[in-house]
């Protein structure tokens, strides 16, 4: 993968870089890179962080979509890439392709804020055969790829968190990739009978046959006997809370299968569609750590 810096910040606890990746020929992405202070030349632990829908890798890391700071109280993203890497966790965060700054040019509007191309992309992806859930795992496995080759990381503790839509990309990338030894899913884990068939979502969501081979916790289940937690609100609308605590049993029944059910945690948070962190931040950190 063809990388370079193209810019390098010192924050507060933590040096943020911004890099610019191309994983497939003619198509470019950036994502940020938070690296904790202090880990002097010893390697750290690594965490990839995948936002859901919204502005892209800037409403993780604590930015606004213009690049300056966000001085607001963060939203349903919780700014997540930056209680990681105060927990001492290397991160990547890169821009998912139909979000922010990676939306189709017939997306884009005056303010930059067009929702998504999820429709176009998977329309159009869909004629010839491919999915956008494709193309997003894809190039998170490729960055996967750049995140274990820094100089920082220790490539034998790699993990990965992702919210919403960026749970999606999340598993799937877990479940392919064996070098992710602890997954964090959040505001995801429900049946695809209770949330995906019963409640409007993105289309980005729907993958052609799936449901001819499996439900969706026994294709998360996929990734035991590594370390799994799972979080969702009590009230979240559109992964609604019978369907997280159904998807967490049948979840718990594979890794007790896979005599790995000290792997597998869960919270569920008095909240709604949106990052708690309550528990979910420090396991990650005390699992890579």
């Amino acid at each position: 993968m063809r990388s370079y810096i193209i810019e390098r910040v010192v924050c507060d606890g933590y040096v943020r870089e911004r890099v610019e990746l191309s994983a497939v020929s003619g198509l470019s992405f950036t994502a940020y890179v938070l690296i904790p202070d202090g880990y002097e030349q010893t390697t750290i632990p690594a965490v990839l962080a995948v936002h859901g829908h919204g502005y892209g890798s800037r409403e993780i890391v604590g930015l606004n979509f213009d690049g300056t700071v966000d001085e607001n109280p963060p939203g349903i993203h919780q700014h997540f890439a930056l209680q990681l890497v105060k927990r001492g966790l290397l991160v990547i965060a890169p821009d998912i392709v139909g979000f922010g700054e990676r939306l189709l040019e017939a997306d884009l509007t005056e303010d930059g804020l067009a929702p998504s191309s999820c429709y176009k992309m998977s329309t159009q992806l869909l004629m010839l055969g491919k999915t956008l859930t494709g193309l997003r795992v894809m190039e998170t496995r490729l960055v996967l790829d750049y995140l274990a080759s820094r100089p920082e990381v220790d490539a034998e503790r790699l993990g990965i968190m992702g919210f919403s839509g960026g749970g999606l990309i999340s598993y799937i990338t877990a479940a392919l990739d064996e070098r992710l030894k602890a997954v964090v899913l959040t505001g995801f884990t429900s049946t695809f009978k209770e949330s995906i068939i019963a409640v409007d979502h993105c289309i980005c969501n729907h993958i052609p046959d799936i449901l001819l081979y499996a439900e969706l916790p026994e294709w998360i289940g996929l990734i035991a006997p590594r370390a799994l937690f799972l979080e969702s609100g009590e009230h979240d609308p559109i992964f609604p809370k019978q369907g997280f605590l159904q998807s967490v049993e049948d979840i718990r029944k594979i890794y007790e299968a896979e005599n790995a059910a000290n792997q597998l945690s869960s919270d569920l948070f008095p909240g709604v569609h949106e990052i708690s962190g309550r528990y979910s931040y420090d396991w990650l950190a005390e699992t890579m750590i």
